[in-house]
Protein backbone atom coordinates (compact mmCIF):
# COMPACT_ATOMS: atom_id res chain seq x y z
CA UNK A 1 0.00 0.00 0.00
CA UNK A 2 1.28 3.83 -1.01
CA UNK A 3 0.32 6.83 -0.26
CA UNK A 4 1.98 10.09 -0.98
CA UNK A 5 1.48 13.14 1.13
CA UNK A 6 2.95 16.57 1.70
CA UNK A 7 3.96 16.99 5.46
CA UNK A 8 1.22 19.35 6.18
CA UNK A 9 -1.36 16.47 5.81
CA UNK A 10 0.31 13.86 7.88
CA UNK A 11 -1.53 14.61 10.76
CA UNK A 12 -4.85 14.93 9.45
CA UNK A 13 -5.27 11.80 7.77
CA UNK A 14 -4.94 9.30 11.17
CA UNK A 15 -3.59 9.94 14.48
CA UNK A 16 -1.11 6.92 13.73
CA UNK A 17 0.90 9.18 10.97
CA UNK A 18 3.48 11.74 12.83
CA UNK A 19 3.79 15.30 11.56
CA UNK A 20 6.75 16.99 11.26
CA UNK A 21 7.29 20.40 11.57
CA UNK A 22 10.68 21.84 9.46
CA UNK A 23 13.20 24.36 10.63
CA UNK A 24 16.68 25.03 8.63
CA UNK A 25 19.36 25.88 11.14
CA UNK A 26 21.86 26.59 8.58
CA UNK A 27 21.43 27.28 4.82
CA UNK A 28 25.05 27.88 4.16
CA UNK A 29 26.02 23.89 3.96
CA UNK A 30 28.49 23.05 1.46
CA UNK A 31 27.78 19.35 1.41
CA UNK A 32 26.98 18.27 4.62
CA UNK A 33 28.70 14.61 3.93
CA UNK A 34 28.01 13.44 7.61
CA UNK A 35 25.96 13.85 10.90
CA UNK A 36 26.25 13.15 14.65
CA UNK A 37 24.23 13.42 17.47
CA UNK A 38 25.38 14.25 21.18
CA UNK A 39 26.48 16.46 23.90
CA UNK A 40 29.21 18.54 22.74
CA UNK A 41 28.99 21.37 25.72
CA UNK A 42 28.08 19.13 28.98
CA UNK A 43 24.75 20.90 29.51
CA UNK A 44 22.64 17.74 29.22
CA UNK A 45 21.11 18.41 25.48
CA UNK A 46 21.98 16.89 22.29
CA UNK A 47 23.75 19.06 19.98
CA UNK A 48 24.45 18.48 16.42
CA UNK A 49 27.57 17.50 14.55
CA UNK A 50 29.02 17.86 11.01
CA UNK A 51 31.63 17.04 8.32
CA UNK A 52 31.10 19.86 5.98
CA UNK A 53 33.14 20.22 2.76
CA UNK A 54 36.56 21.88 5.00
CA UNK A 55 34.77 22.43 8.42
CA UNK A 56 33.68 20.02 11.83
CA UNK A 57 31.47 22.34 13.19
CA UNK A 58 28.93 21.72 15.91
CA UNK A 59 25.63 23.36 16.14
CA UNK A 60 24.37 24.02 20.04
CA UNK A 61 21.03 22.94 21.29
CA UNK A 62 18.51 25.88 21.54
CA UNK A 63 20.05 28.55 19.94
CA UNK A 64 21.55 25.79 16.96
CA UNK A 65 24.56 28.41 16.69
CA UNK A 66 27.14 26.81 14.62
CA UNK A 67 30.72 26.69 16.17
CA UNK A 68 33.73 25.31 14.11
CA UNK A 69 35.93 22.38 15.94
CA UNK A 70 38.73 22.46 12.85
CA UNK A 71 39.02 24.38 9.56
CA UNK A 72 40.97 22.81 6.63
CA UNK A 73 42.12 19.57 8.42
CA UNK A 74 43.51 18.30 5.07
CA UNK A 75 43.97 19.05 1.31
CA UNK A 76 41.09 17.03 -0.01
CA UNK A 77 37.49 17.16 1.32
CA UNK A 78 36.46 16.58 5.08
CA UNK A 79 33.79 13.09 4.82
CA UNK A 80 32.66 11.24 8.27
CA UNK A 81 32.47 12.36 11.96
CA UNK A 82 31.92 10.18 15.34
CA UNK A 83 30.88 11.48 18.23
CA UNK A 84 29.80 9.38 21.37
CA UNK A 85 30.46 10.25 25.21
CA UNK A 86 32.72 7.05 26.32
CA UNK A 87 34.38 7.44 29.46
CA UNK A 88 31.33 8.80 30.93
CA UNK A 89 32.03 12.63 31.33
CA UNK A 90 28.12 13.67 29.98
CA UNK A 91 30.42 15.22 26.64
CA UNK A 92 31.37 13.23 23.64
CA UNK A 93 34.84 11.97 22.35
CA UNK A 94 34.93 13.38 18.90
CA UNK A 95 36.68 11.29 16.11
CA UNK A 96 36.90 12.49 12.56
CA UNK A 97 37.72 11.21 8.78
CA UNK A 98 39.09 13.64 5.90
CA UNK A 99 40.83 13.57 3.06
CA UNK A 100 38.60 11.95 1.02
CA UNK A 101 39.58 11.14 -2.68
CA UNK A 102 38.02 7.78 -3.25
CA UNK A 103 39.57 7.28 -6.80
CA UNK A 104 42.91 7.30 -4.80
CA UNK A 105 42.60 3.58 -3.35
CA UNK A 106 46.60 2.84 -2.56
CA UNK A 107 48.50 6.12 -2.06
CA UNK A 108 48.00 6.79 2.14
CA UNK A 109 49.35 10.47 1.57
CA UNK A 110 46.69 11.58 -0.96
CA UNK A 111 43.45 9.45 0.35
CA UNK A 112 42.05 9.02 3.58
CA UNK A 113 42.47 10.37 7.22
CA UNK A 114 41.67 9.70 10.62
CA UNK A 115 41.88 12.50 13.41
CA UNK A 116 40.80 12.37 16.94
CA UNK A 117 39.63 15.76 18.03
CA UNK A 118 41.22 17.19 21.70
CA UNK A 119 38.12 19.59 23.46
CA UNK A 120 39.71 22.57 24.43
CA UNK A 121 38.37 23.83 28.06
CA UNK A 122 35.38 25.97 26.07
CA UNK A 123 34.23 23.67 23.40
CA UNK A 124 33.46 26.74 21.32
CA UNK A 125 36.67 27.39 20.56
CA UNK A 126 38.95 25.52 18.17
CA UNK A 127 39.64 21.76 18.96
CA UNK A 128 43.35 20.47 18.94
CA UNK A 129 43.11 17.12 15.68
CA UNK A 130 45.68 14.27 16.67
CA UNK A 131 46.62 12.73 13.65
CA UNK A 132 45.85 8.29 13.67
CA UNK A 133 47.08 5.43 11.25
CA UNK A 134 44.35 5.34 8.34
CA UNK A 135 43.87 3.35 5.21
CA UNK A 136 43.18 5.14 2.04
CA UNK A 137 39.15 6.01 0.76
CA UNK A 138 38.12 5.94 4.42
CA UNK A 139 34.67 7.04 4.52
CA UNK A 140 32.56 5.92 7.81
CA UNK A 141 33.01 5.82 11.35
CA UNK A 142 31.39 4.87 14.74
CA UNK A 143 32.31 4.54 18.25
CA UNK A 144 31.56 1.04 19.53
CA UNK A 145 31.51 -0.41 23.43
CA UNK A 146 33.14 -3.53 22.96
CA UNK A 147 32.91 -4.08 26.64
CA UNK A 148 32.36 -2.55 30.20
CA UNK A 149 34.49 0.70 30.42
CA UNK A 150 36.16 -0.18 26.93
CA UNK A 151 35.07 1.53 23.67
CA UNK A 152 37.06 1.58 20.02
CA UNK A 153 36.91 3.73 16.87
CA UNK A 154 35.84 1.09 13.93
CA UNK A 155 36.40 2.79 10.55
CA UNK A 156 35.90 1.78 7.52
CA UNK A 157 37.22 2.36 4.15
CA UNK A 158 35.09 2.54 0.68
CA UNK A 159 37.64 0.28 -0.53
CA UNK A 160 40.70 -2.30 -0.07
CA UNK A 161 43.41 -0.77 -1.19
CA UNK A 162 44.15 -0.85 -4.82
CA UNK A 163 41.01 -2.12 -5.16
CA UNK A 164 39.14 -1.13 -8.53
CA UNK A 165 35.27 -0.75 -9.07
CA UNK A 166 34.96 -3.54 -6.16
CA UNK A 167 38.01 -6.07 -6.93
CA UNK A 168 41.11 -6.60 -5.53
CA UNK A 169 42.16 -6.33 -2.09
CA UNK A 170 39.41 -6.40 0.67
CA UNK A 171 38.31 -3.26 2.92
CA UNK A 172 40.78 -3.02 6.28
CA UNK A 173 37.89 -2.51 8.93
CA UNK A 174 39.79 -0.80 11.73
CA UNK A 175 39.38 -1.07 15.61
CA UNK A 176 41.37 1.78 17.21
CA UNK A 177 41.60 1.83 21.30
CA UNK A 178 41.79 5.61 22.79
CA UNK A 179 45.00 5.88 25.18
CA UNK A 180 44.95 7.49 28.80
CA UNK A 181 47.85 10.11 27.22
CA UNK A 182 46.98 11.20 24.65
CA UNK A 183 50.29 12.43 23.19
CA UNK A 184 51.35 7.99 23.19
CA UNK A 185 50.10 6.36 19.78
CA UNK A 186 46.68 4.55 19.71
CA UNK A 187 46.59 0.99 19.77
CA UNK A 188 44.35 -0.66 16.42
CA UNK A 189 44.08 -3.47 14.82
CA UNK A 190 42.25 -4.67 11.37
CA UNK A 191 39.50 -6.73 12.79
CA UNK A 192 38.33 -7.98 9.08
CA UNK A 193 39.49 -7.65 5.46
CA UNK A 194 37.26 -10.09 3.89
CA UNK A 195 34.68 -7.14 2.38
CA UNK A 196 35.12 -5.54 -0.84
CA UNK A 197 33.53 -2.02 -1.71
CA UNK A 198 31.86 -1.56 1.64
CA UNK A 199 29.64 1.63 2.16
CA UNK A 200 28.57 2.27 5.91
CA UNK A 201 28.03 0.24 9.41
CA UNK A 202 25.23 0.75 12.18
CA UNK A 203 26.50 0.38 15.57
CA UNK A 204 23.34 -1.60 18.06
CA UNK A 205 23.57 -2.58 21.09
CA UNK A 206 22.79 -2.42 24.99
CA UNK A 207 24.37 -3.69 28.12
CA UNK A 208 27.89 -4.66 28.44
CA UNK A 209 28.85 -4.28 24.50
CA UNK A 210 27.78 -3.31 21.39
CA UNK A 211 27.54 -5.17 17.76
CA UNK A 212 28.57 -3.72 15.03
CA UNK A 213 27.07 -4.23 10.86
CA UNK A 214 28.96 -3.68 8.10
CA UNK A 215 26.97 -3.63 4.53
CA UNK A 216 28.51 -3.60 1.04
CA UNK A 217 29.09 -5.18 -2.13
CA UNK A 218 28.26 -8.89 -1.11
CA UNK A 219 26.14 -8.22 1.98
CA UNK A 220 26.15 -7.93 5.50
CA UNK A 221 27.92 -8.73 8.03
CA UNK A 222 28.09 -8.38 12.03
CA UNK A 223 30.77 -8.11 14.73
CA UNK A 224 30.66 -8.75 18.64
CA UNK A 225 33.65 -8.40 20.84
CA UNK A 226 34.32 -11.50 22.78
CA UNK A 227 37.64 -12.92 24.38
CA UNK A 228 39.31 -9.94 23.60
CA UNK A 229 38.85 -9.60 19.93
CA UNK A 230 36.55 -8.90 17.23
CA UNK A 231 34.78 -11.79 15.98
CA UNK A 232 32.10 -11.41 12.55
CA UNK A 233 30.16 -13.82 10.75
CA UNK A 234 28.22 -13.15 7.49
CA UNK A 235 24.42 -11.86 8.53
CA UNK A 236 23.12 -11.83 4.61
CA UNK A 237 25.05 -12.69 1.27
CA UNK A 238 24.77 -12.06 -2.22
CA UNK A 239 22.88 -8.98 -2.40
CA UNK A 240 24.56 -5.12 -2.19
CA UNK A 241 23.81 -2.73 0.59
CA UNK A 242 24.48 1.21 0.66
CA UNK A 243 22.65 2.13 3.47
CA UNK A 244 21.75 -0.14 7.05
CA UNK A 245 20.10 0.39 9.73
CA UNK A 246 18.90 -2.15 12.34
CA UNK A 247 15.48 -1.28 14.30
CA UNK A 248 12.89 -2.95 16.16
CA UNK A 249 9.98 -4.54 14.63
CA UNK A 250 7.94 -4.44 17.56
CA UNK A 251 8.55 -6.58 20.96
CA UNK A 252 12.03 -6.60 20.91
CA UNK A 253 12.32 -8.23 17.42
CA UNK A 254 14.59 -6.88 15.29
CA UNK A 255 14.93 -6.19 11.54
CA UNK A 256 17.08 -4.66 9.41
CA UNK A 257 16.27 -1.13 6.47
CA UNK A 258 18.22 -1.03 4.11
CA UNK A 259 19.24 1.09 1.04
CA UNK A 260 20.59 -0.76 -2.40
CA UNK A 261 22.69 -1.00 -4.23
CA UNK A 262 25.31 1.24 -3.66
CA UNK A 263 23.61 5.26 -4.20
CA UNK A 264 20.75 3.24 -5.11
CA UNK A 265 17.20 3.46 -5.53
CA UNK A 266 15.23 0.92 -3.57
CA UNK A 267 14.52 0.95 0.28
CA UNK A 268 13.86 -2.33 1.62
CA UNK A 269 13.78 -4.02 5.01
CA UNK A 270 14.47 -7.72 6.11
CA UNK A 271 11.63 -8.78 8.76
CA UNK A 272 11.85 -12.23 10.80
CA UNK A 273 9.20 -14.31 10.08
CA UNK A 274 6.73 -15.07 13.25
CA UNK A 275 8.81 -17.76 14.89
CA UNK A 276 12.29 -17.44 13.62
CA UNK A 277 13.15 -13.90 15.43
CA UNK A 278 16.34 -13.58 13.78
CA UNK A 279 17.61 -10.98 10.61
CA UNK A 280 19.95 -14.13 9.07
CA UNK A 281 16.17 -15.66 8.05
CA UNK A 282 14.28 -12.32 7.65
CA UNK A 283 12.38 -12.00 4.60
CA UNK A 284 13.30 -9.09 2.30
CA UNK A 285 10.38 -6.77 1.50
CA UNK A 286 10.95 -3.99 -1.08
CA UNK A 287 9.16 -0.50 0.04
CA UNK A 288 10.47 1.63 -2.59
CA UNK A 289 12.44 1.59 -5.92
CA UNK A 290 11.90 5.27 -6.80
CA UNK A 291 14.74 6.73 -5.04
CA UNK A 292 17.55 8.60 -6.80
CA UNK A 293 21.14 8.21 -4.84
CA UNK A 294 20.09 6.96 -2.07
CA UNK A 295 22.65 7.95 1.05
CA UNK A 296 20.68 8.34 3.98
CA UNK A 297 18.39 6.17 6.34
CA UNK A 298 17.44 6.09 10.24
CA UNK A 299 15.15 3.91 12.28
CA UNK A 300 13.10 4.73 14.85
CA UNK A 301 9.35 4.85 16.57
CA UNK A 302 8.09 8.23 15.76
CA UNK A 303 4.31 7.13 16.27
CA UNK A 304 4.81 5.60 19.62
CA UNK A 305 3.22 2.59 18.21
CA UNK A 306 5.83 0.39 20.07
CA UNK A 307 7.55 -0.28 16.64
CA UNK A 308 10.21 1.39 14.36
CA UNK A 309 9.45 2.78 10.99
CA UNK A 310 12.09 3.60 8.35
CA UNK A 311 12.95 7.11 7.00
CA UNK A 312 15.02 6.88 3.80
CA UNK A 313 16.36 10.52 2.36
CA UNK A 314 18.19 10.62 -1.70
CA UNK A 315 20.66 12.97 -3.29
CA UNK A 316 19.53 13.49 -6.47
CA UNK A 317 16.36 14.43 -8.32
CA UNK A 318 14.11 11.59 -9.13
CA UNK A 319 12.31 11.06 -12.72
CA UNK A 320 9.47 13.68 -10.65
CA UNK A 321 12.83 16.04 -10.53
CA UNK A 322 12.69 15.70 -6.55
CA UNK A 323 15.18 14.97 -4.11
CA UNK A 324 13.77 14.69 -0.38
CA UNK A 325 12.92 12.45 2.72
CA UNK A 326 10.38 10.04 2.96
CA UNK A 327 8.69 7.75 5.69
CA UNK A 328 7.71 4.03 5.90
CA UNK A 329 4.96 3.33 8.18
CA UNK A 330 4.55 -0.17 8.43
CA UNK A 331 0.89 -1.36 9.50
CA UNK A 332 1.53 -4.93 11.49
CA UNK A 333 5.28 -5.95 12.93
CA UNK A 334 5.99 -8.49 9.61
CA UNK A 335 5.40 -5.27 6.93
CA UNK A 336 2.87 -6.80 4.97
CA UNK A 337 1.31 -3.68 4.45
CA UNK A 338 2.65 -0.16 5.01
CA UNK A 339 2.25 3.84 3.84
CA UNK A 340 4.97 5.89 3.23
CA UNK A 341 4.44 9.66 3.62
CA UNK A 342 6.78 12.74 2.70
CA UNK A 343 8.97 14.43 5.36
CA UNK A 344 10.39 16.86 2.91
CA UNK A 345 10.16 16.74 -0.97
CA UNK A 346 12.22 19.36 -3.43
CA UNK A 347 13.72 20.95 -0.36
CA UNK A 348 16.44 18.10 0.61
CA UNK A 349 18.99 16.69 -1.11
CA UNK A 350 19.91 14.11 1.15
CA UNK A 351 23.33 13.37 2.06
CA UNK A 352 22.89 12.21 5.59
CA UNK A 353 20.38 12.20 8.34
CA UNK A 354 20.30 11.45 11.89
CA UNK A 355 17.47 10.80 14.55
CA UNK A 356 17.41 12.02 18.22
CA UNK A 357 15.07 13.54 20.73
CA UNK A 358 16.77 17.11 20.48
CA UNK A 359 13.90 19.12 23.26
CA UNK A 360 13.56 16.07 25.55
CA UNK A 361 9.76 15.52 24.62
CA UNK A 362 10.32 11.81 24.25
CA UNK A 363 9.45 11.66 20.66
CA UNK A 364 12.29 11.55 17.86
CA UNK A 365 13.26 14.19 15.93
CA UNK A 366 15.49 14.27 12.35
CA UNK A 367 17.89 16.15 11.45
CA UNK A 368 18.89 16.06 7.81
CA UNK A 369 21.87 17.83 5.62
CA UNK A 370 21.31 18.99 1.73
CA UNK A 371 24.17 18.53 -0.30
CA UNK A 372 22.82 20.49 -3.54
CA UNK A 373 20.21 22.42 -1.46
CA UNK A 374 23.10 23.40 0.82
CA UNK A 375 21.12 23.09 4.43
CA UNK A 376 20.93 21.82 7.80
CA UNK A 377 17.32 21.06 8.75
CA UNK A 378 15.61 19.66 12.14
CA UNK A 379 12.54 18.03 11.77
CA UNK A 380 10.11 18.51 14.99
CA UNK A 381 8.18 15.42 16.01
CA UNK A 382 4.68 17.09 16.57
CA UNK A 383 2.95 14.04 16.61
CA UNK A 384 0.08 14.19 18.67
CA UNK A 385 -0.14 17.94 19.24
Amino acid sequence: MYFLLPVFQLLATSQHYPSFEQQTIDDRVSIGYGLAIGDVDGDGKPDILLADKKAFVWYRNGDWKRFAMVENLTEHDNVCIAARDIDGDGKVEVAVGAQWNPGETSDTAQSGSVHYLIRPDDPTEPWTPVKLHHEPTVHRMRWAKAAEGKYHLIVLPLHGRGNTNGEGKGVKVIAYEKPEDLTQPWSHWVIDESMHLTHNLDVHGKGTSDSVYIGGKEGVKVFSYSKNRWRNKWLIKGQEFSELRVGNAGKGTPMLAAIGPLHGNVVAVYVPRAGVPKISTAERVVLDEELNQGHALATADFTGSGRDQIVAGWRSPTDKGHTGIKLYIPFNALWEAWTTRAVDIGDMACEDLAVADLNGDGKPDIVASGRSTHNLKIYWNRSGE
